[in-house]
């Protein structure tokens, strides 16, 4: 795993990263474009964090903070670079971004049906919460 650079995107890094989920996300978002992409990094420049290896993006996850929540969206690894550490590392920069920014609690959104996700998410300490029920509304469309 010393060969996995972790570093927030940067604007120069939206069309690899959309181009990216493409091969390596679970299930389309309504925000997986440019803009939306760009607004993220406008408002919090550092919430996208990306893992590299040799150069080649092996995964993300978005860490945002909104001064309440800690949310964790967009967790995502190449195919080939699965079980290689890249979602343990990528899950740790995010914990560490948001005890430094005072965060208490990491949520994270993940679909019923991605076994696979579930796997990881439970593999770093994450549990859901059957009391908890998430509603999700697209605005402005």
């Amino acid at each position: 795993m010393n060969d996995l650079r972790i570093r927030a995107a940067t604007p120069d890094d939206l069309d690899a990263v959309l181009a990216f989920w493409q091969r390596a996300a679970e299930g389309a978002s309504i925000s997986d474009d440019r803009d939306g992409v760009a607004r993220l990094l406008a408002r919090d420049p550092e919430s996208l964090l990306l893992a590299e290896r040799d150069g080649i993006l092996a995964g993300t996850v978005i860490a945002g903070f909104d001064g309440w929540r800690c949310h964790l969206y967009r967790l995502a690894v190449h195919p080939g670079q699965r079980r290689r550490g890249v979602a343990t590392a990528l899950l740790k920069a995010a914990e560490e971004r948001f005890v430094a920014l005072g965060g208490r609690r990491g949520d994270a959104m993940v679909l019923k049906e991605n076994a696979l996700a579930h796997h990881a998410w439970s593999a770093a300490g994450y549990a859901p919460e059957p009391q908890w029920s998430r509603w999700v509304k697209p605005l402005g469309f």
